[in-house]
């Protein structure tokens, strides 16, 4: 999990139910009575999966291959994947065009991770082909905004349980006047989307998406970890100059963004949201929840330490 339940809005039309579908007695309990269902559940990320590569199997493949049988000869009008760019984009840090829904999918990744979202696509087709399921895979570029919050959830035996994701953790270090971590200088490059535009993406798959089909929810702008660390400096006014260090050794993932050409012609989905204004927002919505993150980090201080 990357936020908490109280994020979740007090709505008499919301049913949480707090488990694993991984559970077969929780995946029965949630029933088959839906027109749309989005499988956005996922063990995150690469240095998680890393630490524990069963976890990661379990709360991933395992967790997709039982939604699929779950509603295998369901009556559904689509079931929405959220899948990972990182699976198809090309290992370099030479400079690159955007990486488009027909990539060739290499056999050699870099984590238990990308293994994973990538075998979610598999049974996805697979469930397509045999069943008709009406599987839509939906590839996630980095997704950021307000109500991630660090260090949500259960150890995962790595400070990847609060650092997981740059932008927050680039965020909440800046606001801290720390100097932000850039490894391998900052070459690497990602395409970050807003909150708010892959919402609109979810339902542009969903009620547009070709059953069998992917679609990247990207926003098409390719930015370097050093131009995100340097503009969220200069949003928060942090003086700390970064710090470089070396790359991650399992890390070859580099330069890497997506194609939104075939997500604008075929369901009408285009990210609106600038970096820039989507960092303000998710600046302004960590301030004023500065002390739920502190809390959510500071109860893995025994496991950050003795890890450290």
């Amino acid at each position: 999990m990357s936020a908490e339940a109280e994020n979740l809005p007090r709505d008499k039309r919301l049913c949480f139910i707090k488990g694993s579908i991984a559970d077969d007695r929780v995946l029965q309990k949630t029933g088959t009575d839906y027109d749309y269902v989005f499988h956005l559940a996922t063990y995150h990320g690469n240095q998680s999966s890393i630490a524990d590569p069963i976890a990661d199997h379990d709360n991933n493949t395992i967790t997709t291959l039982k939604l699929c049988e779950h509603f295998k000869g369901v009556s559904i009008k689509k079931l929405v994947y959220a899948s990972a760019g990182c699976t198809v984009a090309k290992k370099t840090y030479d400079d690159v065009d955007a990486t488009d829904e027909d990539a060739e999918v290499s056999l050699y990744h870099d984590s238990p991770y990308q293994f994973s979202k990538i075998f979610g696509e598999f049974y996805g087709n697979y469930y397509w082909m045999k069943f008709e399921l009406p599987f839509v895979k939906a590839r996630f570029q980095n997704v950021y905004g307000p109500r991630e919050i660090l260090g949500a959830g259960q150890w995962r035996h790595t400070p990847a349980t609060v650092w997981r994701n740059v932008t927050p953790t680039f965020i909440w270090k800046s606001m801290e006047g720390a100097a932000l971590p850039l490894e391998n200088g900052g070459q690497a490059s990602r395409d970050f989307i807003y909150v708010d535009d892959i919402v609109e993406g979810l339902v542009c798959c969903a009620l547009k998406g070709k059953a069998g089909d992917v679609y990247n929810l990207a926003s098409g702008v390719e930015t370097t970890i050093k131009e995100l660390a340097l503009t969220i400096n200069q949003l928060t006014d942090n003086k700390t100059p970064v710090a470089l260090s070396p790359a991650r050794p399992w890390d070859r993932s580099g330069k890497r963004f997506g194609s939104t050409e075939k997500a604008e012609r075929d369901i009408g989905f285009k990210a609106k949201t600038s970096l820039k204004d989507g960092l303000e927002k998710t600046i302004k919505w960590t301030q004023e929840n500065k002390d739920c993150i502190t809390y959510n980090i500071q109860k893995h201080s025994y496991f950050m330490s003795a890890s450290s």
